[in-house]
């Protein structure tokens, strides 16, 4: 069983924590607790700042618009000015009092996220490619702001690095951040969790994930596209800017497995490879990894993860925890060895993409910022060092990844030009950094 601290922990990573925001804002007022500038004089208005203006980056907007009243989008940055118009255009037909973007705070360009960050913001959104994240979350944070990011947070150990330091920066000045693993704010997995943590299923002894489907979207290159603009609308397909399809997208089934066993993996082993995609149009990524994970508590347990994209082949997204006494999917349902339900989940279970706004502006609003940086840090790690397992056909260590690995893929001083796509990994051939 753990003990109280992990306990108290977690909790604050559940909705039960922050639900009675107006109660917990009169507290926080009442003892001289500093709020976030808008809600501490008084408008009640919280301005936010999207950086990465495609459809992840306006969804996201979308769903904190609709999560919680008093909230309004005022600032627009991505790397081109298409994007932006097209945000702006969007976001502009829903009134003032839920879009007020001046020209003069729309900003393009590979540093248009600095321009952002200076604003007068609340919160800045980010939904760029995974690749600029470490850099954008620590210019936010550094400028005061409150961030919700989309995962993954890093493509490589060194960005990982990058963002605990950003989230131990935030946690100093008492800003939030909140990732974009919605299922941490899904009632049917916070609930089936509790559960799993309390010893329903007893101890865990093996857990599986999955993410196969078939084939994403691809933006071919279009004449005139130099090297850098092309992967960046491109960017699915190459390891600096995605992190591979384990870590982009299989990271919300790993993220699952972490949160069951309270804790990262200790080592990974794995295999992939690239059997589906060719050509230049793919980048230089694989279309299929398997790997086994072991996680130190209780008794080593290790762990099978799978992740495909590949046309014409069936799909599977879910999870799976086993225990001594007991399976269950993590979301909602709890049995038996022999199939019988021990509990089923029967509640409501709002849009997760709305809920996770909802509490990070709930946190905010009650003077107690959720930190979600350091947790979803190490998912993005755990991601990563399967990549890297499979891109080296090495095992891997945490300690290693966590502390002693320099792989550091995104360009420094990037510049639009020529820039050459990395050879795809070869096991055995590629060197583990």
């Amino acid at each position: 069983m753990e003990n109280a601290e992990k306990r108290e922990n977690r909790s604050k990573l559940t909705r039960r924590g922050f639900m009675k925001t107006s109660a917990l804002a009169a507290g926080a007022a009442a003892s001289g607790v500093s709020l976030p500038r808008a809600y501490a004089q008084g408008s009640g208005t919280l301005k936010i700042g999207l950086i990465g203006c495609g459809g992840r980056g306006k969804g996201a907007v979308s769903d904190c618009l609709n999560s919680s009243p008093g909230v309004k989008v005022v600032a627009l940055a991505d790397a081109f000015k298409d994007r932006v118009d097209g945000a702006r255009n969007q976001f502009n037909k829903l009134g003032k009092a839920k879009a007020d973007i001046p020209a003069g705070q729309c900003f393009t360009g590979l540093d248009a996220y600095k321009q952002l960050c200076a604003c007068d913001l609340d919160i800045v959104l980010m939904a760029t490619p995974p690749g600029f994240r470490p850099i954008h979350l620590a210019e936010a944070i550094k400028a005061g702001k409150n961030v919700f990011m989309e995962k993954p947070v890093a493509v490589d150990p060194v960005g990982v690095r990058s963002v605990i330091d950003s989230a131990d920066l935030a946690d100093s000045k008492r800003l939030a951040i909140v990732a974009g693993t919605q299922r941490r704010h899904e009632p049917k997995y916070v609930e089936t969790m509790k559960r799993i943590h309390d010893g329903m299923i007893g101890e865990l002894v093996s857990a599986q994930c999955y993410w196969n489907q078939g084939l994403l979207w691809v933006n071919d290159r279009k004449e005139g596209q130099n090297d850098v603009e092309w992967q960046l609308r491109n960017w699915l397909y190459f390891t600096w800017l995605s992190g591979d399809h384990i870590v982009e997208q299989h990271v919300h089934n790993l993220d699952v497995v972490n949160w069951a066993f309270d804790s990262p993996p200790d080592r990974a082993y794995g295999m992939g490879g690239r059997a589906a995609r060719k050509g230049q149009r793919h980048g230089n990524i694989y279309d299929h990894f398997c790997i086994e994970y072991t996680y130190p508590v209780p008794n080593k347990a290790r762990t099978i993860s799978m992740c495909r994209q590949t046309d014409k082949a069936s799909s599977r997204v879910s999870e799976r925890v086993v225990g001594t006494k007991g399976v269950s999917n993590c979301a909602g349902s709890i049995k038996d060895h022999k199939g019988n339900v021990l509990w089923e989940y029967k509640g409501p279970n709002p849009n997760p993409y709305v809920e996770e706004h909802k509490d990070l502006i709930a946190s905010i609003r009650a003077g107690k910022p959720l930190n979600e940086g350091k947790r979803i840090a190490e998912s993005t790690l755990t991601a990563i060092m399967g990549r890297m397992s499979c891109y080296t056909g090495r095992e891997l260590q945490w300690s290693w990844a966590i502390k002693a690995a320099k792989l550091d893929l995104v360009p420094k001083d990037l510049q639009f030009g020529p820039l050459p796509v990395r050879p795809v990994s070869k096991p055995g051939e590629t060197k583990l950094v």
